[in-house]
């Protein structure tokens, strides 16, 4: 029996309103990484955590901080995004999210999701 790797990864590529897409997804002991990008580059590298309010196990709530990039809004909107499918279905893990797109549409966001569940490796 061959031995499990130790960091499982995959990626896919889709062309998305005329713009060539990659998801890569790795699962880390501690983390998920997650890296959509239609530069062939990693980008704004955001770490978002999941949080919980006392009393209200059921309601995810995100922290998200960028650790190297522009620092914008929307930004931090695709990250939750983003990060509100994928730690809930790891197990509340925490997302490390690069992120690089030229086109910022819901239609692209929407696209990416599908993506990422093609690529899906927790």
């Amino acid at each position: 029996m061959a031995p499990q790797p130790l960091i499982r990864s995959k990626q896919t590529e889709k062309t998305i309103n005329g713009n060539p897409t990659q998801v890569v997804c790795t699962e880390f002991s501690n983390y998920i990484f997650i890296v959509l990008t239609q530069y062939g580059k990693i980008g704004t590298l955001v770490s978002i955590t999941p949080d919980t309010r006392s009393g209200e196990i059921s309601l995810p709530m995100f922290s998200t901080r960028v650790l190297l990039g522009k620092d914008e809004t929307l930004t931090h909107v695709y990250a939750k995004n983003v990060a509100t499918f994928v730690s809930q279905e790891s197990g509340n893990r925490p997302v490390l999210l690069g992120l690089s797109l030229k086109d910022n549409s819901a239609e692209t966001m929407k696209n990416i999701k599908d993506m990422i569940k093609a690529c899906q490796v927790w």
